[in-house]
C-alpha cells in the first residue's frame, strides 16, 4: 500500500512537531505501507528526517500564501495522489476540500468548536477566521473515511456539534517529548522561602484570550498580600489584543514580582522548568495540552484549570481551579504551597503517569488506524 500525507497547511508549531515526531517513530512497512509521500512547503519538509520509505515532495504553491495552498489542495492534490497510486490520504491539518478518497484526518484545534471560547475575541478577524475554520473542519470530519481525535473530551465536543461522521473514528493521543524530563523536584517548606529567594511559579503558554494570564497574575498578587514570598514568570508568544490586556494587568500590579519574559526558544525552556517550584496552567480550551504534559515530565507539582481535557490528562495528580476566577486560582495554588508533602506526592504521580504517552505508540496506532480505514473502505 502507498500512503500520501498532505502537509500543505502544516506550517509551524504543534502541527510540525506532530509530523516530525510521528514520522521519526513510524515503521509503516509493519502496517503494509511500502511507500509514504508527503507534500508540503520547504520549511515543513526540511524539519522532517529522511527515511528510506519516505519521499518528500515540495511544491511551489505550498511555499506561498493561504489562497495558493487552498487552490493546490482542492485542484492539484487529488491528481498527485492518483498519479502516485496512493491507497489513502492522511490530512493532519484538519481541513480538506479535494475529491480523493479514501482520506483520514486528525483534529488538532478545538477552539473553532467551542463557541464560548470563540466569543472571547469579540467582533474581530480572529473570530471570523475561527468561524470559517469551524465550517471547513466540520465538513472535513463529516466526510472523512477516518477521523483521529487526541482526547475523549475533544471527540465528545466535536461529535456533539457535527453529529455522526461518514467513516470510523478513534482516539490517539500525541506522544510527549522527553527532552524536558527531570527527576521530581525536591520540595521545601514554604517558610524557607524569602523575598530574595522566592517560591517560583511558572506559566508557559501563548498569551491569548483563553489562557487567562491576567487572572493568574491577580491570584499571585492575592497570595503575595497574604505574606507568601512568591514570584511568577509568564512565558510565551502573544496575540496582540491579549498582550494588551496582560500589560494592563501588569501595570496595575507593578509592585509585585510578576514578570512576562516574552517568547523563548523551545530548547531554552528547560532552564525555566528547572528554576520553577510549581507550574500553573490556566487555559480554558485545549485539544491536548502539550505544555501541561511537558510540565509533568519536568517533575513539577501542578495547579491546573479544570476546563477541557486537563483532568483527563493530569487525572488526580494536580490541584484544579476555575481559570475564569482569580480567587479559585489562588486557593488551588495555596493548597499546594502550604504542603510540601502534597507537592511531592502530586509531582511524583504526574511524572510517572505521563510516560504512558509515547510517540512510538502514537505512530503505531496511527498507521494501524490508516490500515483499518483502507480495509473498511475495501469491504464497502
Amino acid at each position: 500500500m502507498i500512503l500520501g500525507i498532505d502537509a500543505s497547511n502544516i506550517r509551524g508549531g504543534g502541527g510540525v512537531t506532530h509530523l516530525v515526531e510521528l514520522l521519526k517513530a513510524a515503521n509503516p512497512i509493519q502496517y503494509g505501507f511500502e511507500k509514504v509521500y508527503i507534500w508540503g512547503g520547504k520549511y515543513t519538509l526540511d524539519c522532517i528526517d529522511d527515511r528510506n520509505w519516505l519521499q518528500k515532495r515540495e511544491e511551489n504553491f505550498l511555499n506561498k500564501s493561504l489562497p495558493y495552498r487552498v487552490f493546490w489542495q482542492k485542484f492539484i492534490l487529488s491528481k498527485r495522489a492518483v498519479e502516485l497510486s496512493c491507497d489513502i490520504l492522511f490530512i493532519p491539518g484538519s481541513s480538506y476540500s479535494g475529491n480523493f478518497r479514501p482520506y483520514a484526518t486528525l483534529s488538532q484545534n478545538l477552539l473553532p468548536f467551542e463557541w464560548k471560547e470563540m466569543k472571547r475575541y469579540g467582533f474581530s478577524w480572529q473570530l471570523i477566521r475561527l468561524i470559517l475554520l469551524r465550517i471547513v473542519q466540520s465538513s472535513t470530519f463529516k466526510k472523512a473515511d477516518g477521523v483521529i481525535f487526541l482526547t475523549n473530551y475533544a471527540k465528545k465536543c466535536i461529535l456533539n456539534l457535527i453529529g455522526t461522521t461518514t467513516g470510523i473514528n478513534t482516539i490517539i493521543p500525541h506522544g510527549i517529548n522527553l527532552d524536558f524530563e527531570k527527576d521530581v523536584k525536591l520540595q521545601k517548606d514554604i517558610i524557607l522561602y524569602t523575598k530574595e529567594n522566592p517560591f517560583r511559579l511558572l506559566y508557559v503558554s501563548m498569551i491569548d484570550m483563553y489562557k487567562h494570564q491576567w487572572n493568574v497574575c491577580r491570584a499571585v498578587a492575592n497570595l503575595y498580600n497574604k505574606g507568601f514570598h512568591l514570584r511568577l514568570d509568564l512565558i510565551g508568544p502573544a496575540y496582540k489584543p491579549a498582550l494588551k490586556k496582560l500589560n494592563q494587568s501588569l501595570e496595575s500590579l507593578n509592585n509585585y514580582p510578576i514578570f512576562y519574559q516574552g517568547q523563548i526558544q523551545h530548547k531554552d525552556l528547560k532552564d525555566w522548568y528547572s528554576k520553577a517550584d510549581l507550574f500553573v496552567f490556566a487555559s480554558s480550551c485545549e485539544n491536548m495540552p502539550i505544555i501541561l504534559m511537558e510540565s509533568m515530565v519536568a517533575g513539577l507539582p501542578i495547579a491546573s484549570s479544570d476546563f477541557g481535557p486537563m483532568p483527563e490528562v493530569l487525572e488526580n495528580n494536580g490541584v484544579y481551579f476555575n481559570p475564569e476566577d482569580s480567587e479559585s486560582i489562588s486557593s488551588s495554588i495555596q493548597i499546594l504551597i502550604d504542603s510540601k508533602e502534597l507537592r511531592t506526592k502530586m509531582a511524583k504521580k504526574s511524572h510517572a503517569s505521563i510516560k504512558t504517552y509515547s510517540w512510538q505508540k502514537c505512530a503505531n496506532d496511527t498507521f494501524q488506524f490508516l490500515q483499518d480505514v483502507i480495509q473498511k473502505k475495501g469491504r464497502k
